[in-house]
């Protein structure tokens, strides 16, 4: 019989509002279920893969406005039960805590702070961004999104589940695999090199999360390292630095220009609107890829519906607004450089972090 859990949200959590808040959510090896509101996510613990499945409330109604006009869900701050296809250790219990913890957000204690910030969005209650349970696998979601349209990106993270390891693959894992395997099993085309390289350095401790989210690291100088790395560039590095909890650079990409033009009604060539769009989220602060990215996903949900009504094998395969495409050219490493170039390059040339 498998393990049952409970844990405790933020007295504001809302797991189809806040699961549902970041394009990662549809990609593999994540499965959220629109009909009962259940995010169901394989994770690799000490005893081995166990699948979770997670959910807040099976009475969950569509949100509904207070007297405030606030949107209230009748789940909010409730505790998510989550049930394992098997039984867990108690050391194991504590990792997948931890790792829905990230996964979820459900430390971050910072939502009001952003409201105050940018109080758009206190009505509704947005202020999380969805991730994945390890650093790891951000990052090479982040490269598998690079320059390529989304159904693309689906395709590289589920066939990197069924080739490599179902609950995605660790770094020692795809540390031993060859660039060609992965190009020619996963279809990760010229990003194959630069993700056994990053397996290999995150394998060795070169790239580390307790390291990378010190705050005693600069966001100038975390920024710089990451755009060192092999297969990251300065949309790629900004974005990685969200994941990590840091909002204040903004990954502008063609769909920036896109929602530039669109919905905020601004004209121009690219280099102005860049100009114009850093100049209207500076306000923001620390906070501005927030307030930028609940506008993309306003916009987003206003063509497709409300994210946590999206079927994964649906409109989430079909959501392709270049929402999560990287701008040709930001990569500054060519498909065709060898990966011991990519290493010496970084080497010589990107700070430690």
């Amino acid at each position: 019989m498998g393990t049952r859990l409970s844990i405790t949200p933020p007295g504001d959590f809302v797991l189809a509002r806040d699961a549902c808040s970041y394009g990662y959510f549809l990609l593999a090896p994540n499965r959220w279920n629109p009909f009962d509101r259940t995010l169901t996510r394989p994770l690799a613990l000490e005893g081995g893969v166990a699948t979770l499945a997670i959910a807040q409330d099976e009475r969950e109604a569509d949100p509904g406005p207070d007297r405030a006009g606030r949107l209230r869900w009748a789940s909010e701050g409730k505790p998510l039960r989550v049930r394992a296809d098997r039984a867990l250790s108690r050391r194991e219990q504590t990792q997948a805590k931890a790792m829905l913890t990230r996964m979820l957000r459900l430390d971050d204690d910072g939502v009001g702070e952003f409201h105050g910030v940018d109080p758009r969005w206190r009505a509704s209650g947005r202020g999380r961004l969805f991730r994945s349970p390890t650093f790891f696998e951000d990052l090479i979601k982040t490269v598998t999104s690079c320059n390529v349209a989304w159904p693309s990106t689906i395709k590289m993270n589920q066939r990197l589940c069924e080739v490599v390891a179902p609950a995605f693959p660790t770094p020692a894992q795809l540390a031993r695999k060859k660039a060609s395997t992965l190009r020619a099993r996963c279809s990760v085309g010229y990003r194959d090199a630069r993700i056994v390289l990053l397996a290999k350095m995150a394998a060795a401790g070169e790239i580390d999360e307790a390291r990378l989210s010190d705050p005693g690291v600069g966001d100038d100088e975390l920024f710089a390292f990451l755009k060192g790395l092999p297969g990251l560039g300065p949309y790629s590095a900004a974005n990685v630095m969200q994941l990590l909890g840091r909002y204040e650079r903004l990954p502008i990409d063609t769909e920036t220009m896109r929602h530039a033009r669109t919905v905020l009604g601004f004209e121009g060539t690219d280099a102005e609107l860049w100009k114009r769009v850093e100049a209207h989220y500076a306000p923001f602060g620390a906070r501005k890829f927030q307030s930028y990215w609940f506008e993309l996903w306003d916009f987003y949900e206003s063509k497709r519906g409300p994210a946590w009504t999206w079927d994964p094998s649906t409109t989430g395969k079909t959501f392709t607004a270049a929402a999560f495409k990287e701008v040709e050219g930001d990569d500054d490493r060519l498909p065709g450089e060898r990966a011991g170039a990519r290493r010496s390059r970084r080497a010589k040339g990107s700070p430690r972090v």
